[in-house]
């Protein structure tokens, strides 16, 4: 049971922080809470259903499509109908629920309601310490964990990183420094939905894909950058951590855990607000001390 809670929650750690991070960044460097974040995160596993099993390409193939499809719909829709109302919090809100919803009505379209697989890249499984983890899960999980780490090193090592920092702090200095804060928003944008859609893809394998399966993350994403300071991306990785240890413990430990995972992240989500609404790490992005 203890091994289950521990691979399970580095598992779903991992791809909450995917999620998380790339929530945080695009209100960091843009101040939009992009509801339609989690959407593709759907999109990117129903692509990766479609080109690896209906068009029966090979995941090297279909995997790196998949991503490049849905970042290139991530910025178009930025500039079409993000952009413009970008100054505006309440339409940013109403834009992108209704393209969440919008998204989901597309994949019931192309998809129908029924439940989907997508086939394991890799087969088998491995017993460190009589602990059994498929390959699959330790494939997951090592190219989240690279992705999150590189997202690091472009924030913190390149011009890039430094610029998106920079807007983050001061949005109007930034733009008086020379900055492209416009531009600056726009790489933010494929950034956040980059992360997104890798974890999509990798975790398609790992979920049943259904026109819904946006919802339940996004509560717990919004749940977990609450809880480490919105905006924060240190925050954002330990929210993440601590959020997916709780969920498996209340899954595998409760009686009915499954159905109460979810309240658990809203009631923990509220307490944050409640007790310390700018989180554990504030809620600017700002140089990870």
């Amino acid at each position: 049971m203890l091994s289950d809670i521990l691979v399970h929650g580095l598992m779903n750690g991992a791809v909450y922080a995917m999620l998380a991070v790339g929530f945080s960044l695009i209100f960091g460097a843009a101040r939009i809470i992009n509801m339609a974040h989690t959407a593709f995160f759907m999109l990117s596993a129903y692509f990766i259903f479609y080109f690896g099993t209906t068009l029966a390409l090979h995941p090297a193939i279909a995997m790196p499509l998949s991503i490049i499809v849905v970042v290139a719909i991530g910025v178009l829709v930025y500039y079409v109908f993000m952009e413009p109302v970008r100054e505006h919090g309440t339409a940013v809100l109403i834009v992108t629920v209704s393209l969440a919803m919008v998204f989901q009505e597309l994949i019931l379209i192309s998809f129908g309601g029924h439940y989907r697989g997508v086939n394991s890249i890799i087969t088998g499984f491995v017993s460190p310490m009589g602990i059994r983890i498929s390959y699959q899960y330790l494939l997951t999980l090592g190219v989240v964990s690279l992705s999150l780490v590189i997202v690091w090193l472009v924030l913190m090592k390149t011009r890039l990183g430094t610029a998106i920092r920079a807007s983050a702090q001061d949005r109007e200095v930034a733009n008086l420094m020379g900055m492209n804060v416009a531009w600056i928003a726009v790489a933010t944008m494929a950034i956040s939905v980059t992360l997104a859609s890798i974890a999509g893809v990798m975790v398609a394998p790992l979920y049943t894909l259904n026109p819904h399966m946006w919802l339940s993350p996004l509560v717990l994403v919004l749940a977990i950058v609450i809880l480490g300071g919105l905006g924060s991306i240190k925050g954002s990785f330990i929210g993440a951590l601590i959020l997916a240890f709780i969920e498996v413990t209340v899954v595998f430990l409760m009686p009915g855990g499954a159905f109460l995972k979810l309240a658990v992240a809203l009631a923990i989500m509220l307490m944050i607000l409640v007790i310390r609404p700018e989180g554990l790490f504030g809620v600017y992005l700002e140089g990870e001390r």
